[in-house]
This record gives structure tokens, C-alpha cells and sequence, in this order.
């Protein structure tokens, strides 16, 4: 059986805020990859729960934490459809991400 590992390490400052991310895996080959924000969710056996871990560094901007995570729900809109092939979970999902996406936009060109 093949095995492939995920690494992540997390730099913090004194007040253990994360000022760096870095992320290397055995399929992306020798290099060290660098991230301003992460989100990982698990599907806890046991618990029958999601565990998340949710982790952005302070020089990441708002706006970019904001299309962030309307990129982890259009994402996610691929993950079910692929998964389970519920394609009007993932049309709803996908919808508020434009809703999401535009409002996004108003904001950009009010500032």
C-alpha cells in the first residue's frame, strides 16, 4: 500500500499568532510550499463530528480571507457532487458563492 504524508508547520510570534505557514507533501515534491491561510476539516469516526482546524497568518488581508473562504465553499460544492452526486446541494452551494462573489465585488469597488 502506498502511503503519503501532509506536513504543516506553523511559525507564531509571542502571543502565538501565526506569522508563517508552510506545508510540504511526498506527492508535491522536495519543495517547501508556503500558505497565508489554512482550513482543514476531518470527519471524526468516533465523534460523528467535523474537526477543523482554521489557521491564517497576520499579514493576510481581510479581503483575501474573505474570497478564502467563498473558494473552501465552491470547493466544497465539488466535493459533494463528486462524493455523493448531489447535484442540487452543490447548484445551491455554488449559487451562494456568486451571491457571495458579488457581494464581494460591491465591497472592492466601495473602498
Amino acid at each position: 500500500m502506498k502511503k503519503s504524508e501532509i506536513r504543516f508547520s506553523i511559525a507564531l510570534d509571542d502571543n502565538k499568532v501565526p506569522e508563517a505557514i508552510s506545508w510540504s507533501a511526498t506527492d508535491a515534491g522536495p519543495d517547501i510550499h508556503f500558505a497565508k491561510a489554512i482550513n482543514i476539516a476531518l470527519w471524526d469516526r468516533e465523534q460523528v463530528g467535523t474537526m477543523k482546524i482554521d489557521l491564517w497568518t497576520k499579514d493576510m488581508p481581510v479581503d483575501e480571507m474573505k474570497r478564502f473562504v467563498v473558494d473552501n465553499i465552491g470547493s466544497m460544492a465539488e466535493n459533494i457532487v463528486t462524493a455523493t452526486d448531489d447535484k442540487e446541494m452543490a447548484t445551491r452551494m455554488r449559487a451562494l458563492c456568486k451571491e457571495l462573489s458579488e457581494y464581494l465585488d460591491k465591497q472592492e469597488q466601495g473602498q
